[in-house]
């Protein structure tokens, strides 16, 4: 493929993506007469004579935010030391758990959210009906993409060697987590992260099912009355998600960038090395040697 076709398609691909949300600005920036443009419609989010009308809003994104947070929290909990534990003592089960965390994005959420209503009739009279609830679900969902952005970084890492190395110095098993596998696996982590809060931001179907307030079941509410007001906060929804993928890609960039290439080592430069480091005889073992 030339150049300039590549080129071509990547502008027209550009422009597939692009032309929306230039609709979407030039939506939020039309005055309320009609006749021009302006930032009324903005400076009206954060009008304190509004407040009322947005409130549902606002508590749709804390909402989302505190699910973000929770469901980030609960994958990497279960996920990350679960595949260590796979990669290290059972890797004929790595395939097996591959499988499990890729089947929840085959299951339509309709699907999945008929499975889980019998799980949140019991979740709701134990723990209460409150929205941070739906990290369980968004868990499920998440799954797959936290498990390959891991699952990449994992297998591009010696992970068998350097916890062997840290065990035989000593370290315990919590220490070697800590210091040594999370380090290791932060580019996955991170990546896992933000592509966990990006889908929590933009999911709709499983909270408007099980009756639960997040930022898009509130955006189609406040749409009804206000859609000025939903395309904006659907602007900064998408905003909020492109700097997560460009977070993702510079943080896989500088540490590409930061790791240092090994120069081939001079064995004879290395045995000096050696023989200088290494401590001098005692005179009781020079003594015995003269013997």
């Amino acid at each position: 493929m030339s150049v300039a076709l590549r080129r071509a398609l990547l502008a027209v691909v550009g422009l597939v993506f692009l032309l929306p949300i230039v609709a979407m600005v030039e939506f939020t920036l039309r005055s309320p007469s009609g006749t021009g443009y302006g930032l009324d419609h903005w400076a009206a989010i954060l009008d304190p004579e509004r407040e009322r009308s947005y409130r549902n809003l606002f508590e749709g994104v804390g909402n989302s935010l505190t699910l973000a947070v929770l469901t980030a929290a609960l994958v990497l909990v279960l996920l990350v030391p679960t595949m260590v534990l796979v990669s290290l003592r059972y890797p004929r089960l790595m395939r097996v758990l591959e499988f499990v965390c890729i089947v929840p994005i085959t299951v339509p959420a309709i699907v999945l959210v008929v499975g889980l209503a019998p799980v949140y009739g019991v979740v709701v009279r134990v723990a209460g009906g409150g929205t941070w609830t739906l990290a369980l679900a968004y868990g499920v969902t998440v799954l797959p993409f936290a498990f390959r952005a891991l699952q990449t970084d994992l297998s591009a890492s010696n992970l068998g060697t350097l916890t062997e190395a840290a065990r035989t110095l000593g370290a315990s098993w919590p220490r070697v987590l800590t210091t040594v596998i999370v380090p290791t696996l932060r580019r996955g982590i991170l990546a896992a992260t933000f592509i966990t809060v990006a889908v929590v931001l933009g999911e709709y179907t499983i909270a408007s099912l099980l009756n639960r307030v997040n930022l898009q079941t509130a955006l189609v509410q406040v749409s009804r009355s206000d859609p000025y007001a939903a395309v904006i906060f659907a602007l900064l929804a998408l905003l909020f998600a492109f700097t997560l993928l460009l977070l993702i890609g510079r943080v896989g960039t500088a540490r590409a960038a930061g790791v240092p290439t090994a120069a081939p080592a001079d064995p004879a430069a290395s045995a000096s090395a050696l023989a200088a480091a290494a401590p001098p005889p005692s005179p009781t073992t020079s003594s015995k040697a003269a013997r």
